[in-house]
Parts: C-alpha cells; structure tokens; sequence
C-alpha cells in the first residue's frame, strides 16, 4: 500500500489558507484597523480610526499590514 503524498501530513491548523489576503483589498471598518493597530477598541481609538479611514482610506490600514 502506498501513501497518497498530495495529501499534507501537516496538521489543519498549521497548512496555508488558499488565499492570503494581506491588505485592505477586503471591506474593513474601524475596529479593524484599531486591532491592526494593536490598541484596544475603546470609543476614542475606534473615532480616531474612522477619522484616519475617512481622510487615508485604504491606505489607513495598509500601514499596519504586510
């Protein structure tokens, strides 16, 4: 019997997604850029997050992200 080596022998959690998605090409709101940020959400971080979104947009996430 032979083994199938197309299937990983590496555990779910430790495989690759199909997809990486690196930067703001997805939807985000404020509190995601809060917690790329590694702040906490509080009201005044996630007010300060929409103002930067409103005047960077994307890039205001973009500078968090690889």
């Amino acid at each position: 019997m032979t083994q199938d080596k197309s299937v990983s022998e590496e555990p779910e959690s430790r495989q690759r997604p199909a997809q990486i998605f690196t930067g703001s090409e997805r939807p985000f709101d404020a509190e995601d850029l809060v917690m790329a940020s590694g702040r906490e959400p509080t009201p005044a971080n996630l007010a300060r997050a929409r103002k930067e979104i409103e005047e960077k947009g994307a890039a205001a996430l973009e500078r968090y992200l690889p």
